[in-house]
């Protein structure tokens, strides 16, 4: 499958840094979105009077309906206009966030979520793939300036928080993204379509089977598992462990350093992917993130342990674009599917592994459940260590087609 080349056309290659900028936008707001989420919930236990209890639903909430079109549209691809799917799920997205300022009850707070979770995903499923045919020979680049544009957008999104209740109403949080949205919705609709030769092939069902069973596509899968599982853990509890060990003004500044180093992280991931591989640079991330970590919840006290969570950061960042770039390299023609098994799979380890630590949290103490993340960081660096060995030396798809 060709897509666009070094001899493209001038218009064509104004297009395709046009479609570039459109989908760093968009990722960067959705990335702010649901970081707002996460900071409004002691907000809206005090605005709706809402049970603990209920508010533990609103994660569950967001990521229902993204799960379920991130597959659709995964499944899908090939058969619908790229364009037409990127526009759908901008407009619904920025809707949905300009709605939930609105909203009168907690309940209808759960729906918008579900909805705006829907929207996420289709333009979530369609925008990275989208990159990976506009740039199929610097995917992992790509890839790593994409994931840095979402963690530019989730550290802004508390700040927009604080800016909202500085002034007095957390609806306007709302307000002011759902209408940042607005520039990237008149961008995509006034853009041609992509200009790429081709794109996803149609999917069958017994091509989706082969696909999830390529050896790149597994390791992939269970390097994101264990990647977004530790980065679940740290989003949900590294400020419970930093409570005691770090000054009351710090607690919180804990999880905004972690999101911080993200942007630098995947920015330098990115750079380097095309100089190391996606698979030897996994691996050497893998291995720094787990000397942090060791670091961090072993030896660590005071300030530097504000200097162990941004190595993390620095070096976690990293994993989730490099993975995803090196499945998506060996099966091009089915960039869509293998986003959304990323994505699909990079929820159940958010979910899963914060759930997990809770138990242990309630029986060993905060400290034992954080240096079980050591687990899931050794599991990256055996990953990817098997497939530096037996399958990271295959010549990818779209080099050997150059």
């Amino acid at each position: 499958m060709e897509t666009v080349t070094d001899g493209e056309t001038r218009p064509a290659s104004d297009s395709r840094r046009w479609w570039t900028l459109a989908v760093f936008a968009f990722v960067a707001l959705e990335g702010a979105t649901l970081q707002v989420q996460g900071a409004l919930v002691p907000v809206l236990r005090e605005s709706f009077g809402t049970p603990q209890w209920q508010l533990g639903l609103v994660a569950p909430a967001g990521t229902v309906g993204f799960l379920v079109l991130v597959a659709a549209v995964g499944a899908v691809a090939g058969r619908f206009d790229t364009r037409t799917l990127l526009l759908v799920g901008v407009v619904g997205t920025g809707l949905g966030v300009f709605a939930m300022g609105l909203v009168p009850t907690f309940g209808v707070f759960l729906v918008m979520l579900v909805l705006r979770g829907a929207f996420a995903g289709i333009g979530r499923g369609s925008d990275r793939p989208l990159l990976s045919h506009l740039y199929p020979h610097r995917r992992g680049r790509l890839f790593g300036y994409y994931d840095m544009m979402w963690a530019v957008g989730a550290t802004l999104g508390p700040l927009a928080v604080t800016a909202a209740l500085w002034v007095g109403d957390w609806r306007l949080a709302y307000y002011v993204l759902g209408a940042s949205f607005l520039p990237v919705v008149a961008l995509v609709w006034s853009l041609p379509s992509p200009s790429v030769d081709g794109g996803d092939d149609p999917l069958t069902l017994a091509g989706l089977r082969r696909i999830a069973r390529k050896p790149a596509v597994l390791v992939m899968a269970a390097g994101i598992l264990f990647t977004t599982g530790v980065e679940g853990g740290l989003f949900t509890w590294l400020t419970t462990y930093a409570e005691g060990r770090l000054p009351e003004s710090l607690v919180t500044v804990s999880l905004s350093v972690l999101l911080a180093a993200y942007i630098p992280g995947r920015f330098v991931a990115g750079s380097l992917s095309e100089r190391f591989g996606s698979v030897p640079l996994a691996f050497g991330l893998g291995g720094l993130c787990l000397i942090s970590a060791v670091y961090t919840f072993v030896v660590a006290s005071g300030v530097g342990l504000l200097v162990g969570v941004f190595g993390i950061g620095l070096t976690l960042s990293g994993l989730y674009p490099t993975l995803l770039a090196y499945a998506t390299e060996r099966t091009p023609e089915h960039s869509a599917p293998v986003n959304a098994i990323g994505l699909v799979v990079s929820s159940c380890g958010i979910a899963g592994v914060p759930a997990a630590m809770g138990f242990v949290i309630g029986d060993a103490g905060i400290a034992v459940a954080m240096r079980l993340l050591f687990v899931p960081l050794v599991g990256i660096v055996v990953v990817t260590a098997v497939a530096w060995v037996r399958i990271g030396r295959v010549t990818p798809q779209s080099q050997r087609a150059a």
